[in-house]
């Protein structure tokens, strides 16, 4: 029997859709195994960061904003994550969901940090990743598969995240 073929634009929805629907579960359940879905976005330095060229590597997204307290709070605890276990297969990228870059930029530069942050002006990534709060932090391992969602972040919960990160490297 013989499946019809779906056009882009929809495997690209039902994909988001299953995405969505895992990370809802993974929210509740901790862990999940979807695979994640690949983009390309600017950098600070205005190259192109795509996250399939990440694969092999334990993954962890960062989805802040500026005017976030909660993503300011954690930001310096993820620098000192991302120096400690990036020789080891470990990568945090940060992704900033402001549509003004600007004031990313000017909070970045009182408090710098050493891991990618990129820009997601229009939330074309955000939305694939289902982000609906701030912080949201996603583990993927290096396989490329969303693994953990957090949303929100309260101090404490960086315990948990270096529990996940040890737990995928070992993989």
């Amino acid at each position: 029997m013989h499946s019809p073929k779906l056009p882009p634009r929809m495997l690209t929805l039902l994909r988001a859709t299953a995405l969505a629907a895992t990370l809802a579960v993974s929210s509740l359940v901790g862990a999940s195994s979807a695979l994640a879905p690949s983009f390309t976005l600017p950098s600070r330095s205005g190259a192109a960061v795509s996250l399939d060229e990440l694969k092999g590597q334990v993954v962890m997204l960062n989805f802040w904003a500026s005017w976030c307290g909660p993503c300011r709070q954690e930001m310096p605890l993820l620098d000192q994550m991302h120096k400690r276990y990036s020789a080891l297969g470990f990568t945090m990228i940060g992704v900033n969901v402001e549509a003004n870059t600007q004031d990313a930029e000017k909070w970045l530069a009182q408090t710098p940090v050493t891991f990618p942050v990129l820009f997601d002006k229009d939330n074309k990534v955000s939305k694939l990743y289902d982000v609906n709060a701030m912080p949201s932090t996603v583990f993927i391992d290096r396989k490329g598969n969303v693994r953990y969602l957090h949303r929100g972040y309260k101090p404490g919960d960086e315990s948990e995240y270096l529990n996940q990160i040890r737990a995928l490297l070992k993989e």
